[in-house]
C-alpha cells in the first residue's frame, strides 16, 4: 500500500469515530462557543467601564455587575467544555481501542507484528488519536466560528477595524500552512522512531532473561542508544517548528493590537465619537486570536494523530475478498483431510508446508511428530483458521474450509497449547471461559475429568495474572479442563506435555485419552511418553510432507 493510501485510511479512521461520536463531538464546541459570546459581552461592558473612567458618560455598577456574572458563566462553560472534551477522547479511545483488541484476536497468530509493535499500537497509538477528538476538532470548528462572528460584529460598527482582523486572521492559515508542512513530516518521522523505539524496548524486556543468560543485556543496552538518540533528535525538530508556528500567530496579533490601538488612541485623544466602540475594538483583538492560538495549539495534536491513525488503519482495515460462510450448527463429529496442502510464511523462506497429504476419520487421534520446524504447528494453525493454504485442499466432513469464515473454524474445536494463558482470577473462572453459559455442574464434571480437583478441590482457588501461584503441570490441567468444557468436535494440542516432569506428564496424558474418546484429535508433540502412550495414528512430518504413517502406542 502506498503512503497516500495509508494517509486517506488514517483519514477515514479518524471521520469514521467523529461520525460514530455524533453528539459527543458537537457539544464540546457548542458549549466552547457560548464562551466566546460570554467574552464578547463581558468586553463590551468592560469597554463601558474603562470609558466611564476615561470621563466618557457611560458605564456604572450595572455594567460591572453584568461583567461579573457573565466571568462566571464563562469559567462553568470553560469547565464543562473541558469535561465534555474529555468524555469525547475518552469514548473515542474506548472504542477503537476495543476494534483493535477484536482485530488482533481475530487474527491471533496471523498478524505478523512482533509483541512490542502491537503493544505500541494499542496503547501508544490509540492514546495519541486523544487529542485530535478532545482538542483539534473543538479547536478547528472554534477557529472558523468565533473570528468570523467578531468580524461580522465589528463590520457593523467600526468597519476599518474589521477589515484589519480579516487580512489578519487570513494571513495566519498562510503562516500555519509554512510551518504544518515542517510539522507534518516531523510528527511522521517522530511517531516512526518512538514506535520502532518502543517495539524494540518491549521486545528486549520481554527477552530479558535470555539476555542476560548469554550475557548479551549490556549490549542490547548499548544498542538502544542510537534509536533513543534518534527519537530525541525528531522530537525536538517537532518542538523547534511547533514554536514557529506560535511566533507566526503572535506576531500577526501583535501587529493587529497595535494598529487597532494607535488607530483608535489617536481618535480618542481627538473626541471620539463612539469611545465605548473604539475601546471594544481594542479588547476584542485577544478574544479574535485566541482560538487561532487553540487550534495553533492543537495542530500538532492533529498531526500526531493522523500518523497513529494511519498505522492504526493498517489494522482496522476490512479483509479482502468475500467474508465466508457460517455454520448452521457445530456438526457433533468430524473428518478431517489434507489433500497437497502448500503454506509458505514468506517468499524468502521454504514453505512450512510442502504438499502435505493426511487425513483423520471421524473419532480418530492423530499424533503428529517430527523435528521442529517440520510443520506440525502449521498444521494446527490452518485448521484453527489462523492461516489460509496457498495451494491444496483441506476438508473437514467433505467441505472445504476455505469457504468457511476463519472464526467458524474456531468454533469447531478446542485447543491446548504448550504453555496455556491462565488469567487472574479464581480456578472457576478460569475454566467457566470456555463457555461462560455453562452449568455449575457441568463446570465440576469438566475439572473432575482434568483431575483439577485434585489440586484444587472447590475450585475456588484464586490465581494470579498468567497462571502465578500454579505448576506448569497444574496449569496445562486447568487448559485440558476448558476443552473438556467447550465439548468441541475436534481437538488440536499442541506439545501438551513439553516441559512437564514424568509424574505430572502421567496425569496430563491420562486426561489427554479421556478428552480424545468420541472426539477427533490431532496432537502435535514429540514427547516420547505421548507417542508411546496415546493411542491413535502416528503421523511423522519432515520438511512440511509425512513421511509416514503408522499406528502409534504400544
Amino acid at each position: 500500500m502506498g503512503k497516500t493510501d495509508t494517509g486517506m485510511s488514517g483519514r477515514a479512521v479518524l471521520s469514521a469515530e467523529t461520525r460514530r461520536l455524533g453528539r459527543r463531538a458537537v457539544l464540546p464546541i457548542a458549549l466552547g462557543y457560548a464562551v466566546a459570546l460570554c467574552g464578547l459581552a463581558q468586553a463590551w461592558l468592560l469597554a463601558r467601564l474603562v470609558a466611564g473612567l476615561l470621563g466618557y458618560p457611560v458605564g456604572g455598577w450595572t455594567d460591572l455587575a453584568g461583567a461579573a456574572a457573565l466571568m462566571l458563566a464563562a469559567a462553568g462553560l470553560t469547565a464543562a467544555q473541558e469535561i465534555a472534551q474529555a468524555a469525547a477522547g475518552r469514548a473515542a479511545r474506548a472504542h477503537l481501542r476495543g476494534q483493535a483488541f477484536d482485530r488482533l484476536l481475530a487474527l491471533g497468530p496471523a498478524d505478523g507484528r512482533a509483541a512490542g509493535d502491537r503493544a505500541t499500537l494499542v496503547v501508544e497509538r490509540i492514546e495519541a488519536l486523544d487529542g485530535y477528538f478532545s482538542k483539534w476538532q473543538p479547536a478547528a470548528a472554534l477557529a472558523l466560528l468565533v473570528p468570523l462572528t467578531i468580524i461580522v460584529l465589528l463590520a457593523w460598527v467600526d468597519w476599518p477595524s474589521a477589515s484589519v482582523l480579516l487580512v489578519m486572521g487570513l494571513l495566519v492559515p498562510v503562516g500555519m500552512a509554512v510551518a504544518g508542512i515542517g510539522a507534518a513530516l516531523a510528527s511522521k518521522r517522530q511517531f516512526e522512531a518512538l514506535a520502532h523505539l518502543s517495539g524494540r524496548f518491549t521486545d528486549r524486556v520481554r527477552g530479558l532473561p535470555t539476555l542476560v543468560l548469554f550475557n548479551r543485556a549490556e549490549d542490547e543496552a548499548k544498542g538502544l542508544a542510537a534509536p533513543a538518540e534518534e527519537l530525541r533528535r525528531r522530537t525536538m525538530k517537532v518542538l523547534r517548528v511547533a514554536f514557529l508556528s506560535s511566533g507566526i500567530l503572535e506576531l500577526l496579533s501583535a501587529f493587529a493590537l497595535a494598529y487597532l490601538a494607535w488607530r483608535h488612541g489617536a481618535l480618542l485623544g481627538d473626541s471620539h465619537p463612539n469611545p465605548v466602540v473604539a475601546l471594544w475594538c481594542i479588547l476584542l483583538v485577544p478574544a479574535f486570536f485566541q482560538p487561532l492560538r487553540n487550534f495553533s495549539a492543537a495542530y500538532h495534536e492533529a498531526q500526531s494523530a493522523r500518523g497513529a491513525a494511519a498505522e492504526l488503519a493498517t489494522l482496522l482495515a476490512p479483509a479482502t475478498g468475500a467474508p465466508g460462510l457460517l455454520l448452521e450448527a457445530v456438526p457433533p463429529r468430524v473428518a478431517v483431510v489434507f489433500s497437497n496442502v502448500v503454506l509458505r510464511p514468506s517468499a524468502e523462506r521454504p514453505p512450512a508446508l510442502d504438499g502435505l497429504t493426511f487425513s483423520a476419520a471421524a473419532g480418530e487421534t492423530i499424533l503428529l511428530a517430527g523435528p521442529s520446524g517440520a510443520g506440525k504447528s502449521s498444521v494446527l494453525s490452518l485448521l484453527l483458521g489462523f492461516r489460509r493454504a496457498d495451494a491444496g485442499r483441506i476438508a473437514i466432513n467433505g467441505q472445504d474450509v476455505a469457504l468457511l469464515r476463519p472464526e467458524e473454524l474456531r468454533r469447531l474445536s478446542a485447543y491446548v497449547g504448550q504453555k496455556p494463558h491462565l488469567f487472574a482470577g479464581s480456578i472457576a473462572d478460569n475454566i467457566r471461559m470456555a463457555r461462560p453459559d455453562a452449568t455449575d455442574a457441568a463446570l465440576a464434571a469438566a475439572a473432575d475429568a482434568a483431575q483439577v480437583t485434585e489440586f484444587a478441590p472447590d475450585l475456588g482457588l484464586v490465581v494470579g495474572e498468567g497462571g502465578f501461584g500454579l505448576s506448569g503441570g497444574q496449569a496445562q490441567r486447568v487448559a485440558l479442563a476448558r476443552a473438556f468444557l467447550a465439548d468441541r468436535p475436534l481437538l488440536l494440542l499442541d506439545e501438551p506435555t513439553a516441559s512437564l516432569d514424568p509424574g505430572t506428564e502421567a496425569l496430563v496424558l491420562d486426561a489427554i485419552q479421556r478428552l480424545c474418546v468420541g472426539r477427533t484429535a490431532i496432537i502435535a508433540t514429540h514427547s516420547p511418553a505421548a507417542l508411546r502412550n496415546l493411542p491413535g495414528r502416528l503421523v511423522t512430518l519432515e520438511a512440511g510432507r509425512a513421511i509416514n504413517r503408522r499406528m502409534a502406542g504400544n
